[in-house]
């Protein structure tokens, strides 16, 4: 018995016990109130009464086919226009380049993608201002560009968003198996570009994404952040309508509001077996196709048009950031006028008292729970080196895959009931729910590529395995150390209902408050706040990805020390 807990890896174990106990805790306590069971709030037995509430609202199926379209068409987009970019990148060595310009992009939180898009889609924002001296426009033509019924500019927004995740995801994968190679092969046997990657590298690649395309799938379909800027009111997402309800001062909502959770919940379950049977489904085409011997060139114009779509993707999340910056410090900007007539740092000063306090818990949560996280996962795999095999991290990764209102609420119950909640502990701990599924995905890829030798020859001079960790593995994985530190910081810095709920309130960061802000009519402070949001894991990313080179470069005494 004694071996057999020794072969358990108990950083793992403990993994689960942190961060699984309280989402499965969270989802029970989710479940129980969707069928009526809430003792604390007058709900003393099992009933469908909330369920038939929430069927008689008004709206629900428009709601229901908002959120679905919503979450389908732009997780398709983002995985098309990133293929189609991987595609012209994958038989070239500019694959680092590329992913140095997405760096902005990649750590930049959704709200502040969403809030530039904003400024820049909406009926008095910078592209039309831009086209008015061609279309004479003297005030803002009345079409709703933002908040539309029908999720267009929500959809936008999330693809504009993705994108750059999936292509930074892709050129990860890459590496993984000789691509170029593969592709030089095709080339001689007749295939043409596009044909060639779509039939043999594309399936390959797929693969190894499969688990960030379902992530971005269930976002989509439960997204909050970004709805709350460019989603409609009416119909509103599903995932809005929950919100709302459990924000309610009339306590009965919540009833209502963890029934929409625990539809949410199986909406998204049941979007991800169709995702699945629709991969399925192209994978047989594609074999289909490889079979039939078909290289002809039919797929280059089309390769081409969405890689200058995902371009132009890429492009906006860009012009998203610069437009931060200029309403940021534009003191007056009439329209229809394509530039300000001055700037001003006067609303930075003004802002200054404001944003201090979230700025502040902004940095200290993200350093907290991603330092936690980042050592739990060394330990994690550490464990796993030690056993010999590699542990199953599916269940870890099931944050991702979950809708965060169906155990978000359950969880502040959790922590209520353990007059845990409202801290900055709590809010710490809820961040870290988030941050380490993807601080433990960026990590596991390099921490199983390096190589064991390392490890070997030094046990074989006599070190420790802790010694072995910490003076040849780490400094190895230094790169990828800070890389993850760096997107745990982006994820964290991107927690708005975590922090809502685990807060109560009472703890209030820059995303918070820059989403507070939207309907607010102050398109400035909006932009500071949004400009921040985006700046502080902007900084930490660049490090990390400064720090390998300098390092390097000074080992190589190349710089002075």
């Amino acid at each position: 018995m004694a071996g057999g807990w020794r072969r358990i890896n108990a950083a793992r174990a403990v993994a689960f016990l942190l961060l699984g106990g309280p989402i499965v805790a969270g989802i029970l306590l989710t479940l129980l109130p969707a069928f009526g069971f809430l003792p604390a709030l007058g709900g003393e037995s099992f009933s469908l009464a909330p369920w038939k509430r929430l069927f008689a609202e008004p709206g629900l199926a428009a709601s229901l086919r908002l959120t679905v379209f919503v979450g389908f068409a732009s997780s398709a987009a983002a995985l098309a226009l990133a293929f189609a970019v991987l595609a012209r990148v994958a038989g070239r060595r500019s694959g680092g380049a590329v992913e140095g310009w997405l760096a902005p992009l990649l750590a930049s939180p959704h709200s502040a993608i969403a809030i530039g898009l904003a400024f820049l889609v909406a009926p008095s924002g910078w592209i039309v201002r831009l086209l008015s001296p061609l279309a004479g426009f003297a005030t803002p033509p009345d079409v709703a560009t933002i908040g539309d019924p029908f999720g267009l500019a929500l959809t936008l927004g999330l693809a504009v968003k993705e994108t750059p995740f999936l292509i930074a995801v892709g050129l990860a994968a890459l590496r993984q198996f000789p691509a170029q190679a593969q592709l030089r092969a095709a080339r001689t046997l007749g295939y043409a570009p596009a044909a060639a990657f779509v039939v043999i590298v594309a399936p390959q690649l797929y693969a190894r994404m499969r688990l960030p395309v379902a992530a971005v799938l269930a976002y989509g379909l439960s997204v909050v952040d970004m709805a709350i800027v460019l989603g409609s009111s009416h119909p509103a997402p599903l995932s809005l309508m929950g919100l709302r309800w459990f924000l309610s001062p009339n306590l009965d909502d919540v009833f209502i509001a963890s029934a929409a959770a625990t539809l949410q919940l199986a909406i998204v379950a049941v979007a991800l077996l169709v995702w699945r049977a629709a991969e399925a489904l192209a994978l047989r085409m594609l074999v289909a196709r490889a079979r039939s011997g078909m290289r002809s060139g039919v797929l280059e114009p089309l390769a081409r048009g969405l890689a200058l779509a995902g371009g132009a993707a890429v492009g906006l999340g860009f012009a998203s950031l610069v437009v931060l910056v200029v309403w940021a410090f534009a003191w007056r900007w009439p329209f229809p006028r394509a530039w300000p007539e001055s700037f001003s740092f006067e609303i930075l000063r003004r802002a200054t008292p404001r944003l201090a306090s979230p700025l502040g818990a902004t940095v200290a949560l993200a350093a907290v729970s991603t330092l936690a996280a980042l050592a739990l996962a060394v330990a994690c795999l550490e464990g796993d080196d030690r056993l010999g095999r590699r542990g199953s991290s599916a269940l870890l990764y099931l944050p991702l895959l979950l809708p965060q209102l169906s155990f978000l609420f359950g969880v502040e119950t959790l922590f209520s009931a353990l007059r845990f909640d409202g801290t900055f502990a709590a809010v710490a701990w809820a961040h870290g729910l988030f941050v380490f599924p993807y601080v433990l995905l960026a990590l596991e890829g390099p921490w199983r590529a390096l190589d064991p030798r390392y490890a070997r020859a030094a046990r074989a001079l006599g070190t420790g395995p802790l010694e072995t960790l910490v003076r040849v593995k780490l400094p190895i994985l230094a790169g990828p150390l800070l890389l993850a530190f760096a997107i745990g910081v982006s994820v964290s810095a991107a927690q708005y209902l975590s922090t809502l709920f685990a807060g109560g309130g009472r703890v209030a960061t820059l995303t918070t408050e820059a989403l507070a802000l939207v309907d607010g009519g102050d398109r400035r402070l909006s932009a500071v706040f949004g400009l921040m949001q985006a700046l502080v894991p902007f900084v930490v990313y660049a490090a990390a990805l400064a720090a390998p080179r300098i390092l390097h470069r000074r080992r190589l005494g190349l710089v002075d020390p």
